[in-house]
């Protein structure tokens, strides 16, 4: 006997849209401010008016379900308004990677097979090196901040403004299936061109309801809530930042947009807006927190999710020095992208304990099934010293790679999707990455964490940041090679990093391989486009 449910034929089914996030009660708080640096702030009376408008200008541009629209611009109220419109019009939103090669770029914009292209007017120089060769792009769209147009070649459909005041303030966005896709972009890749992830409707929603579901919920370390103000330091086009605008949205409170990236924009914005949630790579609060206006600012109460790359121990401390509180989350552009956050879920803990938690993984958000495994697919077990390969499962994972049959195979071998992620599991369910599959030492056949040993060496006082890949060796096939930047005027020698690794040794918290270590002191370390230590590029320039 069939246990389905009986629908009613007149039962509205509901079904999981952007549209449906977008018009939830708390939405119309109308008095709530959405704020551009310094250029622009409406309430969210205005904001609905807006992505009515973009989406009645995108339809008269012929704009239609199905097809795809690109947007190159900074972290913006535009962004925002995109986010959303785009997706309820039943069109794909493709947020291109503004730090890729122009050729990547135009790799990006055809593979997608944009139709139409947003473009602020700082980005103008790439797209004129590489118009003539768009073959899918039928419109432009002009994006700026200034009041008079740059000069360009490029033949505008219009300027972003103008096409919304021409625009009616209201729209009947249709309703369709939730599998519908909503969002494309690409991953920066360390071979190859970039690959294409893919998300639905459906997949977002989820996802919004099971972060907020994982950040509301704590007593008060790291809680995501109705007070705060929010302002995301991760660019826009990197994964929908983090999914944190849909969240913000979805709750209704004030949101603050920077535009580029500059230190001294973002600190002002923090203590003139009040902001009191952000999220970003280590390398963005690093240089934040090394900025000469720190000092000025009182960042008490600002709590900060890092993810990208590992939260070194030392930034930690540093940070939670100056009241931030700062907590590691985890994901990839594969996963939409959050799957674990780390809140502290124990009382009386010591300094040092609360530090090593909050720079952990973190344990597993809601609907996420999160599998520590061998080559095998068998578990791992979880005592926090075992390793293995990170594979999930979760509602909001990508699907496969856009028209790459081959790649999304092996993405998702034996059901689950693969991280390539080194990590270890303890009891309390407390996942701890110790590399990338690509990224571990091995010296002498015994595997060496190049995270551990950053994480040691970046406590020195006199390193400003610091990268560890493996070099070739003729007697142990790869030793560690630290790559260090010194802090300030201070530099750091070689006897006496060896030695702070050695003291780790001597506690039985470091293997003795990372007594190998060379060291060699850099100006600046390699970074991908999304601020990431770039160790494919470091080990082609200094792996041999």
């Amino acid at each position: 006997m069939s246990t389905l449910i009986e629908r009613t034929a007149s039962a509205y089914t509901y079904p999981l849209l952007i549209k449906n996030l977008f018009n939830a009660p708390v939405v119309d708080n109308p008095e709530q401010e959405i704020v551009y640096r310094e250029l622009r702030r409406h309430d969210y009376r205005a904001f609905r008016r807006r992505v009515c408008q973009l989406a009645g200008a995108l339809q008269r541009l012929g704009i239609k379900a199905g097809d795809t629209v690109a947007v190159m611009d900074y972290d913006s109220h535009r962004y925002l308004e995109c986010f959303f419109a785009v997706p309820m019009l039943g069109a794909v939103l493709h947020t291109v990677n503004v730090r890729l090669s122009p050729e990547q770029i135009l790799y990006t914009i055809d593979h997608a097979e944009d139709d139409l292209l947003l473009i602020h007017a700082d980005f103008l120089p790439i797209l004129e090196a590489i118009k003539g060769r768009i073959d899918t792009v039928k419109n432009y769209i002009l994006l700026q901040d200034e009041d008079s147009a740059p000069a360009s070649t490029v033949a505008f459909a219009g300027e972003y403004e103008a096409l919304l005041e021409e625009s009616p303030t209201t729209f009947d966005f249709p309703e369709f299936d939730e599998n519908t896709r909503a969002t494309t972009f690409y991953t920066t890749g360390t071979t190859g061109m970039p690959k294409g992830v893919y998300f639905s409707h459906r997949q977002l929603v989820l996802h919004t309801l099971g972060v907020l579901a994982a950040l509301g919920t704590p007593t008060s370390q790291g809680r995501f809530h109705q007070g705060d103000v929010y302002m995301p330091i991760t660019p826009m086009f990197h994964v929908h930042a983090w999914g944190f605008p849909y969240l913000a949205t979805a709750l209704g409170i004030k949101q603050v947009y920077p535009g580029r990236y500059a230190p001294d924009t973002l600190l002002e914005l923090i203590k003139d807006e009040g902001v009191t949630l952000s999220h970003c790579v280590p390398t963005i609060l690093h240089m934040l927190l090394s900025h000469p206006k720190i000092d000025t600012i009182d960042l008490s109460g600002w709590k900060v999710l890092i993810g990208g790359a590992a939260l070194p121990q030392a930034m930690c401390r540093a940070a939670l020095d100056r009241g931030i509180d700062i907590f590691a989350g985890y994901g990839m552009s594969e996963t939409c992208p959050v799957l674990t956050v780390a809140h502290i879920g124990e009382e009386d803990l010591s300094a040092d304990d609360e530090v090593e938690i909050r720079c952990k993984t973190g344990r597993p958000i809601p609907l996420v099934d999160l599998r520590v495994v061998d080559e095998e697919l068998r578990d791992v077990p979880a005592d926090g010293e075992s390793v293995g390969e990170i594979v999930v499962r979760a509602p909001w994972l990508t699907q496969g790679y856009l028209k790459d049959h081959r790649n999304s195979e092996t993405l998702w071998r034996g059901g689950y999707l693969h991280t390539g992620d080194v990590a270890g599991m303890d009891r309390k369910r407390y996942v701890k990455i110790t590399d990338r599959i690509k990224d571990v030492i091995k010296v002498g056949g015994e595997w060496l964490s190049s995270l551990e040993v950053e994480d040691i060496l970046g406590q020195h006082p006199a390193v400003a940041e610091v990268a560890v890949i493996g070099i070739v060796d003729d007697k142990w096939g790869e030793r560690p090679l630290a790559l260090v930047v010194p802090k300030g005027d201070a530099v750091p020698d070689e006897k006496s990093l060896v030695g702070l690794v050695r003291e780790f040794i001597d506690k039985g918290m470091m293997s003795k391989q990372a007594l190998l270590l060379k060291v060699r002191l850099v100006e600046e370390i390699d970074k991908t486009s999304v601020g990431k230590i770039n160790k494919r590029v470091l080990r082609e320039k200094y792996g041999q």
